[in-house]
C-alpha cells in the first residue's frame, strides 16, 4: 500500500475549505467588525442576514465569478486570461485593508502550494508574477483538485462562510449554537449563489458594495478592534 497518493479530489476541497488551512482568513471579518461596532449588527438575526447578504451581493457577483472564470483558465493554462482576472480583482479592492486581505492571502496560499508541491514550476512561477491574489491562487488550487467547478466553489463558499461565522461569534458575541444555526442557513444559501456565480461573464461581474467599502474604510482607523478587516 502506498502513502504518497495525492488525495482524493472530495478530500482536496475538505483541506481548501477548513479554516485550519495556514493562510489566515480567520484574522479578517470582511467589514463585520465595523458593522459591529457601527451597531448594524448586534444579534443573531442581523449577524445572520448580513452575512447571507454579503454571499450573495458582493462574494457571488464577484470573487466567485472570478474563481469559476480563473479555474478554467488554469485548466487551460490561458495566462493572459489569468492576468486580466486578477488585475480585476486589485482594481477592485476598494480599501487599503482589502487589499492587504487579498493579497497576503494570496500569497500565503501559494507558499502552501509549493510547499506540499501541488502544481507545476510553470503554474508557481505564473502566480509570482501576477503578483498573486487570493482569489487567482485559490482558483489553482481548486482546479488541481480536478473536482466539477460548482462543487469547488460551494466548497470554497463554505470555508469563507466558517470563518465569517466564526467573526461572529467572537464579535457580537454569539454562543456556539448561534454560530451553528447561522451555518445551517449560509448552507441553504450557498448553492443559490454558486449558481448566480457560474452565470456571470465579464460584463455581469461586479464589485459594487459601498456601505461595505464605507464600513471597511472606517475600521482602517477604528480604534478597538479584533480583526484586520
Amino acid at each position: 500500500m502506498t502513502t504518497d497518493a495525492a488525495p482524493s479530489g472530495l478530500l482536496q476541497l475538505i483541506w481548501l475549505a477548513s479554516p485550519a488551512l495556514p493562510i489566515g482568513g480567520f484574522s479578517y471579518s470582511e467589514g463585520l467588525e465595523a458593522a459591529i461596532e457601527q451597531g448594524l449588527v448586534h444579534d443573531e438575526h442581523s449577524a445572520t442576514d448580513w452575512v447571507v447578504h454579503q454571499l450573495h451581493l458582493t462574494q457571488s457577483r464577484g470573487d466567485m465569478a472570478v474563481l469559476a472564470q480563473a479555474m478554467a483558465a488554469w485548466q487551460h493554462d490561458d495566462i493572459p486570461r489569468l492576468q486580466a482576472l486578477n488585475e480585476w480583482v486589485m482594481t477592485t479592492r476598494e480599501t487599503a485593508e482589502m487589499r492587504l486581505q487579498t493579497e497576503q492571502m494570496g500569497r500565503s496560499l501559494l507558499d502552501w502550494l509549493r510547499n506540499l508541491q501541488q502544481a507545476s514550476d510553470t503554474q508557481l512561477e505564473c502566480c509570482a508574477q501576477l503578483p498573486p491574489t487570493y482569489p487567482l491562487v485559490m482558483a489553482l488550487a481548486l482546479s488541481l483538485a480536478r473536482t466539477p467547478i460548482d462543487q469547488a466553489l460551494q466548497a470554497c463558499a463554505f470555508g469563507w462562510a466558517e470563518n465569517m461565522t466564526q467573526a461572529a461569534l467572537k464579535g457580537v458575541p454569539l454562543g456556539q449554537s448561534a454560530g451553528q444555526r447561522m451555518l445551517a442557513r449560509l448552507a441553504r444559501e450557498i448553492p443559490q449563489a454558486v449558481d448566480t456565480a457560474m452565470q456571470l461573464n465579464d460584463e455581469d461581474r461586479q464589485a459594487f458594495s459601498p456601505m461595505l467599502a464605507i464600513l471597511s474604510s472606517r475600521h482602517e482607523t477604528q480604534y478597538s478592534r479584533i480583526f484586520r478587516s
